[in-house]
């Protein structure tokens, strides 16, 4: 377990492999945890990083930066402090928009950006995030039934539901269009579970007024956590994808990584 302090509370994080870095955060159900399958995966090319955002996991609860805004502040002092300068993010949900205004605030400190499940606008977080009341027993439930993943469910107890609160509601104000708008030369890949209970995809004329070097993919059958649900698929795409350069035409799933690494 590795910590460094930010602002005043801690931050908690894991590393695993070595070679470049490569930085996962994790959405608003779990933490670092549920992004060990990738990272093990990529370890063997990448320095893999995933930290907890304040509230989530293992990292402190300062209930006054529990918002994109703050967020995008930890991530940048947390480059910092490990002095990485440049560098590949996946980011899931909420980790896919600090991602995303990340990069639009520091398009230099940005290789690339993978983001998971991320709402395109504020309405696209459906109800039992959209309509969470901060309840503890409901969030376990809304876990329960949404990620009945191990990875997930041992870590999501350790939530501040309030961090989930106050942070759905910040990115309510969010429009996905406007911090893609000056990312022209940052490969963004937006990938979603075909059927996602909790974030609805875009549409798909909803792309076509950004360059190529935004993309979208659907894995079908998988939910909220694609990278769980399948893991095959998530990581050949995410190996495809850190491997594209400037070009994303070329991506695709393809039905044979459906079949175990080796």
């Amino acid at each position: 377990m590795s910590a460094i302090v930010i602002k005043e509370g801690l931050v908690h994080y894991e590393v695993i492999g070595r070679g470049q870095p490569l930085i996962f955060i994790h959405g608003w159900l779990g933490s670092w945890r549920y992004w060990v399958p990738a990272m093990e995966q990529m370890s063997a090319r990448h320095r893999t990083y995933a930290l907890d955002l304040w509230g989530f996991g293992d990292s402190d609860k300062l209930s006054a930066y529990y918002n994109v805004g703050a967020y995008v502040e930890l991530l940048n002092e947390f480059l910092e402090q490990l002095g990485i300068q440049s560098v590949p993010i996946v980011g899931h949900a909420l980790g896919g928009l600090v991602a995303l205004a990340f990069a639009a605030q520091a398009p230099s400190l940005v290789q690339r950006v993978m983001a998971v499940s991320v709402p395109v606008l504020g309405e696209a977080v459906n109800r039992p995030l959209a309509g969470f009341d901060g309840n503890g027993e409901a969030l376990a439930r809304l876990v329960s039934r949404r990620a009945n993943f191990p990875e997930v469910e041992m870590e999501a107890r350790k939530t501040d539901a309030n961090a989930v609160v106050n942070s759905v509601q910040s990115v309510m104000g969010y429009d996905l269009r406007d911090l893609l708008s000056p990312l022209v030369e940052t490969p963004v890949l937006l990938t979603y579970g075909g059927d996602d209970p909790l974030i609805r995809m875009p549409e798909p004329d909803w792309l076509e007024d950004f360059d190529d070097n935004v993309r979208s993919i659907s894995l079908t059958g998988a939910q909220h956590f694609p990278m769980l649900e399948e893991r095959n698929k998530f990581n050949r795409l995410l190996m495809d994808f850190l491997d594209a350069g400037s070009d994303l035409e070329s991506l695709a799933l393809k039905e044979e990584w459906q079949r175990r690494f080796r």
